[in-house]
Formats: C-alpha cells, sequence, structure tokens
C-alpha cells in the first residue's frame, strides 16, 4: 500500500472526514498508517497515540500503527529502519538522531517527523527555520542543557570535585565538550566513560567507581532512556549520586535530572504528523524548540545516598518525588 505518492489526497479527505459523520465501510477511505521507530523498549509513543487522539484521529478507525523497536540496540536501528520503509507507511515518527538518520539513508520521500536534540548539530537538518528534505519535528538545544546539568549537580552536591561523565558513543561529542567546558569553569575534574550499549553500562560504573568519582553526570540518549532502569540500578550499587538527561530517570528511582518535558514532546509531534497528512509538506515546516524544562528531584534516593539536598535546588524543583 503505497501512499506516499497520494498523501496530498488523503490529508484532504481526513480533513474533511474528522469531526463529521461517520463513513460507511465502503465510503470510508483507509485508514493512514504511521511508522514509529523506538530506540525501546517503549519509550513515549504512548503520548504521541494521545495527542493523535485528542486530534481526532481514532486507532482502529482512520489511523493504524507500525512499531518497532530497538530494544536499546543501536546497531539494531538501521534494519528496523528499512522495514518500516518498505511497508509504506504515511508518516514515519522517530526519537533521536540515529533513527532519524536511518530512516533519511532509506527514503526521500516518506515524510518523517522527530523529536531530537539539537537537530542542526546531529546532522539531522540543515536548518530550523526551513528543514527542507523529508523531515522535520522537534529539537531541543542539548548542547547548553549539557553544562546547565553540571551546574545543577555541583548545586546539588557542593563538596564534589570529581565527576563521572557517560556519554552513548552514537551521540554528538559537542554535548562532552560543552560539559567539559563547563568543568573547567567549575573547577571539575572530569572522566568522560563512553559506551556503545547496555552491555557495556557496567563497566563503565565500575571504572568510575575504581577512580573514586564522587558523582555521575549521565548524558542526552534516547538509548540510555531506553535502560534508564538498568543505569538507575547500577548508579544504586555502586552509591554514586547521578544527574540525569530528564526527569524520566528520577521517576524510576535516580536522584535528579534536569531536561524538557518528553510526553509533551512528543504530544506536540503529533501536531506535524496531522499537518502532513492534512498535505503539508515537512520541508516548509520549520522544526520548533521546547521553552519549558524540568527540574526533578528524588529524595528518598538522596536518603538512601545520606544526602541532604539543598534547599536551593527544592525550592527551583518541579518534581520533587518524597
Amino acid at each position: 500500500m503505497n501512499r506516499s505518492g497520494v498523501l496530498a489526497l488523503l490529508g484532504g479527505a481526513a480533513a474533511s472526514s474528522i469531526g463529521r459523520s461517520p463513513l460507511s465501510a465502503q465510503q470510508r477511505p483507509k485508514p493512514f498508517q504511521i511508522g514509529l521507530l523506538d530506540t525501546g523498549p517503549s519509550t513515549h509513543f504512548g503520548d504521541l497515540r494521545e495527542g493523535m487522539r485528542e486530534l481526532g484521529y481514532i486507532e482502529g478507525d482512520n489511523i493504524s500503527y507500525l512499531y518497532r523497536a530497538a530494544e536499546g540496540r543501536a546497531n539494531a536501528v538501521p534494519q528496523l529502519a528499512l522495514e518500516l520503509v518498505r511497508l509504506k507507511p504515511d508518516v514515519i515518527v522517530t526519537g533521536s538522531a540515529l533513527p532519524v538518520l536511518a530512516v533519511k539513508q532509506a527514503t526521500s520521500i516518506i515524510p518523517i517527523v522527530f523529536v531530537v536534540a539539537d537537530a542542526v548539530t546531529a546532522g539531522v537538518v540543515d536548518n530550523l527555520s526551513h528543514p527542507g528534505g523529508n523531515a522535520t519535528g522537534i529539537s531541543f538545544l542539548n548542547t547548553e542543557l549539557s553544562a546547565k546539568r553540571l551546574e545543577l549537580l555541583r548545586e546539588t552536591i557542593p563538596k564534589i570535585s570529581r565527576i563521572a561523565v557517560l556519554r552513548d558513543a552514537n551521540t554528538p561529542r559537542r554535548w562532552a565538550e560543552a560539559t567539559e567546558e563547563a568543568a573547567r569553569t567549575l573547577r571539575l575534574q572530569l572522566q568522560v566513560l563512553e559506551v556503545v550499549g547496555p552491555e557495556t553500562f557496567e563497566d563503565a560504573f565500575a571504572t568510575a567507581a575504581d577512580a573514586s568519582a564522587e558523582a555521575l553526570n549521565v548524558l542526552a540518549s534516547a538509548f540510555f532512556n531506553a535502560g534508564r532502569e538498568r543505569l538507575v540500578a547500577l548508579a544504586a550499587k555502586y552509591r554514586l549520586p547521578t544527574m540525569y538527561p530528564n526527569e524520566d530517570f528520577v521517576k524510576v528511582g535516580g536522584l535528579v535530572g534536569y531536561g524538557p518535558s518528553f510526553p509533551d514532546l512528543f504530544r506536540g509531534a503529533a501536531s506535524y504528523v496531522d499537518k502532513i497528512l492534512k498535505g503539508a509538506n515537512p520541508a516548509d515546516l520549520p522544526v520548533q524548540q521546547p521553552t519549558r524544562f524540568l527540574l526533578a528531584v528524588n529524595l528518598r534516593t538522596a536518603k538512601a545516598l545520606g544526602l541532604v539536598i539543598p534547599q536551593s535546588i527544592l525550592a527551583r524543583a518541579d518534581e520533587v518525588i518524597e
């Protein structure tokens, strides 16, 4: 079912049918198909689906989903991208640069909607205002956030001086560089530890502990987000107070996290899918950037580590888990 060649026609049909009386089975157009390429197990595609429902797209009626998950394995992404492209969905939605680039490599025709960090730095688009090509979506400035997280970690644990940094080797080196620049300003010693997959997580934690790291800073990565429960468990095992790139980690026991609200971002991505299904060209849809970032703190974890979180951090926290 090659729907990409008649995208505008189907988009018009969807626009005229949503919110009106249901058509008969013979009259109703075939449901739109949305491909979902997840780095997970599942992260926030439920939020995307919720956003689509709010826009009038009902699963089993006028929309269906084709789901593929890399299960936290970066090397699985190219093949999964090819599988989705061969199924010829109307739009493919994904998060993080690696799957976006894999889908772009596999097709220049099927529209792509993304939620990624630093879309230009990661090579996903050349320009946020005029993305061109077949991909658009939402991008947050993670380079700046990388430095901010280190500052917040230092404020959370003022006496630390040696910090290990966990970096996914599949992500832009610039994020680690921004963290290193912030460390020089704060006079902190950093040890950057690169990992390539979940099987190397514990080795990195053991290396940090052997080097007497006093805290850990986990850089942003969709694959880290997919493995967040494992990373949080290792931080507890090695008793390393850890800063994470978003609140998802804090909700499963991480100490502190700072970053955009991913549920908000994926619900926002639904509006792009809607526009494309109604005939918009992704090349003409500017990439949006969030303005809301959340600071989350887990006091239970702080207590387990023997830490007292400063009032300055608690006063600024958007979410405090007690």
